[in-house]
């Protein structure tokens, strides 16, 4: 138990010399600040935006659309000009309906073009376009009539005629994008103008928020936030175990109350590291050598040692040491989990074929599958590459998903196992047929000491199996089946 003199120290509540002002007062009065500043810089921008929002929308709304269109409708018309070539040689009647395409988006956006200008000079512009188009159009369908009917024409002619008229359908949208660029850089200079003016007061006012915002920000923030960099490096230590060493620091009256309480919370880690470590060594000599020797003693007698045995003394002698390997079991896994809680757990990585070990691991669970009539079914994918993997950790984890999918499944069932390779991790699933999780428990299945289902367990096979993985930088999870049971899925980065 810590000394008064500690606990006087933990508990002694003292705020740091100079430092008066709590941070939600530092915090509310910087903001108050700062917020009647920006209402005021903000009150003459909207003034200023008004006019600028109306040449900024007409640049968007009007010429951006008709620059959009008027692009659009110069390559359809070069496109149309294509295929009414193609189909002039070739004749080909899918190319003609190409062309029937490309005349319906040309009008069709050439109409909507029109409809998006109320400039008169843009109108008689495109009135010209509409012209020429109507002339090409009517050409085009009488060469397309003759061609059809196998008539002899003047094709030098139309083509010269339709050239004529696809020129002047072409000036007429150069022109349109001439005059929309001027329109749009005289829409520019008034925006450069109403910029100007708004500058020079703007940049004033936004100077002298911005220094005084930037003056506050400073010194709130560094009264904060170098209090809490050194907490946060000592937190990390402490994440590493190392308890050591009290924090002092000057703060806040809150960071300083928080300093004060990580200390006192340090000081009972440190007790309670020094009890963990006590009992686990308590836990490692003194209950798992007496249940050895006990196992070891059942199996003298079983042998014969002590003299003959009938057939019911060896059934309760087969019993007990059945139930003294599952304890041994339950103090290893405790062991591990709390090894492994605690960071000391080691890894020893390899590249590994996780075929093998599923192989092993299903092989092993033979006399559980045969006790039970259960089908075991392993589908494994052609070419799984090596994986870097701590063979015998993998191998638990498959021991204790494969071992929890046939006591689950009902006798004469049937699970699979199954592994498949995607781009750069490696998949593995056991699916079982027993009465799947309750969906309360489904997200809480890998915790300490769950359990599921109608038979229970110590409910550390599933923690332990995810600390694994996790460590492997991997991710596993459970889900129910649409028919019945349920599928454990396990991912390796491959």
């Amino acid at each position: 138990m810590p000394s008064q003199n500690t606990e006087n120290t933990f508990h002694d509540r003292k705020p740091a010399a100079g430092l008066k002002l709590s941070i939600f007062t530092r915090l509310v009065t910087g903001y108050v600040i700062i917020f009647m500043l920006i209402v005021c810089v903000g009150i003459y921008i909207n003034m200023q935006f008004s006019e600028l929002k109306n040449v900024i929308g007409s640049l968007i709304t009007v010429n951006n659309r008709i620059s959009s269109y008027n692009k659009r409708i110069m390559d359809i018309l070069l496109t149309i000009v294509t295929y009414e070539k193609k189909f002039i040689i070739l004749k080909d009647e899918s190319i003609f309906e190409q062309l029937m395409i490309a005349k319906g988006d040309f009008e069709q956006s050439l109409e909507t073009l029109a409809t998006s200008v109320d400039d008169k000079q843009l109108q008689l512009i495109l009135d010209e376009i509409r012209g020429a188009y109507g002339q090409y159009e009517e050409l085009l369908d009488k060469e397309v009539r003759m061609l059809k009917t196998g008539k002899s024409y003047r094709q030098h002619w139309y083509a010269m005629e339709k050239e004529k008229a696809v020129n002047k359908i072409i000036a007429g949208l150069k022109e349109i994008r001439t005059y929309n660029e001027n329109s749009t850089g005289e829409k520019l200079i008034r925006l450069e103008e109403a910029d100007a003016r708004a500058y020079s007061i703007w940049l004033i006012a936004t100077s002298l928020a911005t220094i005084a915002g930037i003056i506050l920000s400073v010194f709130i923030t560094r009264s904060i936030t170098r209090p809490l960099a050194v907490m946060r490096k000592k937190i990390r230590e402490t994440a590493e175990s190392n308890y050591q060493r009290n924090l002092q620091l000057s703060a806040p009256p809150e960071i300083d109350e928080l300093i004060q309480d990580f200390n006192a919370m340090c000081y009972r880690l440190r007790e309670t590291d020094r009890i963990k470590s006590d009992f686990f060594s308590f836990m490692s000599h003194e209950l798992r050598t007496p249940i050895t020797s006990v196992k070891e003693g059942v199996m003298l007698l079983l042998d014969g040692v002590g003299g003959e045995i009938n057939e019911k003394q060896k059934r309760i002698l087969q019993i007990i040491s059945e139930e003294s390997d599952r304890l041994i079991r339950l103090i290893n896994s405790i062991l591990d989990l709390s090894k492994m809680e605690a960071g000391k757990m080691q890894y020893h990585l390899g590249e590994a074929d996780i075929s093998a070990l599923l192989s092993q691991a299903v092989t092993e669970m033979e006399p559980l599958t045969r006790a039970k009539n259960i089908k075991a079914e392993i589908s494994v994918e052609d070419g799984l590459p090596y994986v870097s993997m701590d063979e015998e950790k993998i191998l638990q984890v498959l021991r204790n998903l494969i071992g929890n999918a046939i006591k689950f499944t009902p006798e004469e069932g049937h699970i699979t196992v199954a592994v498949k390779h995607s781009y750069r991790k490696l998949e593995v699933s056991i699916s079982d047929e027993g009465p799947g999780i309750p969906e309360e428990h489904i997200h809480h299945i890998f915790d300490k000491f769950r359990s599921y289902g109608a038979m229970k367990g110590s409910g550390l096979g599933l923690a332990l199996a995810r600390s694994v993985i996790n460590n492997h930088g991997g991710i596993i999870w459970a889900e129910n089946n649409q028919g019945k049971g349920s599928t454990f899925t396990f991912v390796l980065p491959a």
